[in-house]
């Protein structure tokens, strides 16, 4: 518990030996201008290195240069005692090897005892996810009686109904709908084409939107280039722009959650693979080059069935 005591007191450079305090005042201007990191940023490394300074003067180590292996391990293992979460383990990690390579590219230490410690294994981050219930109130938040209203209710419901990046839904052509196959071409990373199914929900709103108020909004058929989600001045949509409105839709249905644009198309993959799809064709469908990358959407679904154990079950 010492270095917790310490840890607070030791807020200024000032109360570290001169040699501690010279070596992390020197790096923390490296990283503030030749690497140029924020303000923040670099006030999180010195709050780390601080912490670690009091540590090694609780084992009676007065300079970084002095620090061994053992010492950084044994601050780990004091971190670990004391209940720190895993991921700001790793942030200390991450400090003390880019400090220590500082110090070492300096020639003020003669190696990088940091660099041989290991990376403690984060879970891995499952994404933000709207329930059913959810989609299907922010989607019913747009006033369709209004232009704007039926043109948001399109949008929402095609960015949902096909788990589209925000990048593809504003650059979605006209000429990209295809009503017949109830399907959408859309042009992914690396200008790679796919085919999305799209539900008949989507599209009737789609067409609705088309015939009654795209026209309104376009000023000049040079200006759109057959885009289909026009703002109010006949342009082609920003994500900035879509990520305000689902912003303020998720607000107007009361979703106490962080969402972005990005949030259904996590929605989108959840829901297929809770319905039961084959993880493949969400793979095809998202666009993923790998399906490792598709995988996370399991990860999450084992969560969400681990919920649902817990509680139906009657021994959950």
């Amino acid at each position: 518990m010492a270095m917790q005591r310490n840890g607070n007191a030791l807020l200024h450079l000032e109360h570290l030996p001169e040699a501690m305090a010279q070596e992390i005042a020197r790096f923390l201007q490296y990283i503030r201008l030749e690497k140029g990191l924020s303000a923040n940023t670099v006030a999180a490394y010195r709050a780390d290195l601080v912490k670690l300074a009091a540590f090694l003067l609780d084992e009676q180590i007065t300079s970084f240069s002095a620090a061994n292996r053992h010492h950084l391990k044994k601050f780990f293992q004091t971190l670990d005692s004391l209940g720190i979460a895993l991921r700001s383990r790793a942030r200390y990690l991450s400090t003390f090897r880019t400090f220590f390579a500082f110090l070492h590219s300096e020639g003020i230490i003669a190696s990088n005892e940091a660099e041989f410690l290991d990376v403690p294994r984060l879970p891995p981050r499952l994404p933000q996810v709207l329930s059913v219930e959810e989609i299907d109130s922010l989607l019913a938040q747009p006033d369709t009686n209004t232009p704007l209203g039926i043109r948001d209710r399109a949008l929402l419901e095609t960015l949902y109904g096909c788990g589209l990046r925000v990048s593809e839904l504003c650059n979605l052509l006209q000429r990209d709908i295809e009503y017949e196959a109830q399907l959408l071409r859309v042009m992914g990373k690396g200008s790679k084409e796919r085919l999305v199914p799209i539900g008949r929900m989507a599209l009737q709103w789609i067409r609705t939107y088309q015939q009654e108020v795209r026209p309104l909004l376009l000023r000049s058929a040079s200006l759109s280039n057959d885009v289909l989600f026009l703002n109010r001045s006949g342009k082609k949509m920003s994500r900035v722009s879509v990520w305000q409105l689902i912003k303020k839709y998720a607000a107007m249905a009361k979703i106490d959650k962080a969402i972005s644009p990005h949030t259904f198309r996590h929605s989108f993959a959840t829901h297929l693979l809770e319905g039961g799809a084959d993880l493949r064709a969400v793979q095809e469908m998202l666009g993923h080059a790998s399906i490792a990358t598709t995988q996370i959407y399991t990860h999450l679904n084992n969560a969400y069935l681990q919920e649902v154990y817990k509680t139906y079950h009657p021994r959950g």
